[in-house]
């Protein structure tokens, strides 16, 4: 199903790379926030009903190592009858970067990214079906998304299997050398999520996506003998992914949250991320969240520091080298009650992130290249 608010939404955002950097630029790090989603209790099966009229408002910050990413978003969503559901989203990214591939290769940059969504629910009977449409642009990259997901609530609810798809295209520049293409993008998702007891419940989903085009980045280098050339990846790629989680109650007003996520592709890349949380009321209004995460990938085939030959296929791109990744992070949230005729909630979440490359060296030093990441989230929420 569609994320149903701008944390969650942010969330996805940030986990499948957050935006392309596209003007001299890398590829932002995925999987760098993680929201643990957890009910602090399941009382009892129901049926599907639509999200409640909403008004949110965030703003991030990302900093890492002369790449900062910051700006506000906002969402509204309003029911329409009793079965229908209207949603609109604006994100904004404003980027400035001197980071590492910058810095070795290119002149720092400003620029700004803009994102809309617009989307919608229906519910019938215990099925709800969600479609969305996103569109962002930045200066030489532009992307247009749709989603389509559907849900089924089986077995007096305690059951829930959803089935979802997305189709992307993206239009890749590089306007100071006149260089054009595009890339398309396939997903299907599979998830099913089973009540054991009145507390817990586990969930395991499946992802499937097919990309083909300019999967690269015209701005970025690779290697070969020490001297820079530039990078070239392969036009077609398949990569597949299986989660599994769980969440409940140890005591009452507590929760906690696990989940294992391996990913492959046919470009070599293998991962494995484990993530774990531990949430807790304190009181009636305020809630903490504290979450954990460990990734590892392996390196892809044509992935190379410094090549000795040049070949068909080759990158220097760190994200498809072998690296590790830690998370530590917290969120706060407080419920500020009524104000007025809304029902108001603020939230704030800070993670801090660190990269240790095995494989790529920062060529200023000839070291293997580590680096922390900070985010920050200052989140707003009133449901009328």
């Amino acid at each position: 199903m569609a994320a149903t608010n701008l944390w969650l939404a942010a969330t996805e955002r940030l986990r499948r790379g957050l935006a392309l950097l596209r003007r001299r630029r890398i590829r932002r790090p995925a999987h760098v926030m993680a929201l643990i989603g957890t009910a602090l209790s399941v009382t009892e099966a129901h049926a599907v009903v639509l999200p409640e009229d909403q008004a949110e408002a965030m703003f991030h910050i990302y900093d890492a190592d002369g790449l900062r990413a910051s700006g506000p978003a906002v969402l509204v969503r309003k029911k329409v009858g009793s079965s229908v559901s209207l949603q609109g989203s604006y994100y904004v990214d404003q980027v400035s970067s001197a980071s590492i591939d910058v810095v070795t290769t290119a002149s720092p940059f400003k620029e700004t990214r803009k994102e809309f969504t617009v989307g919608g629910d229906y519910v019938v009977r215990d099925s709800m079906i969600s479609v969305s449409s996103t569109q962002s642009t930045e200066p030489d990259y532009k992307a247009s998304t749709v989603n389509v997901d559907v849900s089924q609530d089986m077995f007096g609810g305690m059951t829930t299997v959803a089935l979802g798809y997305s189709r992307g295209v993206d239009d890749v520049g590089r306007k100071d050398v006149g260089f054009f293409d595009h890339a398309r993008h396939w997903r299907y998702r599979l998830g099913v999520t089973q009540i054991l007891s009145p507390t817990w419940l586990v969930t395991l989903n499946s992802e499937v996506v097919s990309d083909d085009g300019y999967l690269g980045n015209p701005y970025r280098s690779a290697r070969v003998g020490g001297a820079f050339v530039p990078e070239n990846d392969p036009r077609t790629r398949s990569s597949r992914a299986v989660r599994m989680g769980a969440t409940g109650t140890l005591a009452p007003g507590s929760a906690v949250h696990a989940s294992y996520r391996y990913f492959w592709d046919n470009w070599a890349i293998k991962a494995h991320t484990l993530e774990g949380g531990y949430s807790r009321y304190f009181g009636d209004k305020i809630l903490a969240d504290w979450t954990a995460r460990v990734h590892s990938q392996t390196k892809a085939l044509f992935y190379s520091d410094n090549a000795v030959t040049d070949t068909v296929y080759l990158s220097r791109n760190r994200q498809l080298s072998t690296f590790t990744n830690l998370g530590l992070g917290a969120k706060l949230t407080y419920t500020a009650g009524k104000v007025g005729e809304y029902d108001v909630k603020l939230s704030a979440a800070y993670e801090l992130l660190h990269f240790k490359y095995s494989d790529f060296t920062d060529i200023r030093t000839g070291k293997a290249y580590a680096l922390n990441a900070h985010v920050l989230q200052l989140f707003a929420s009133a449901t009328f």
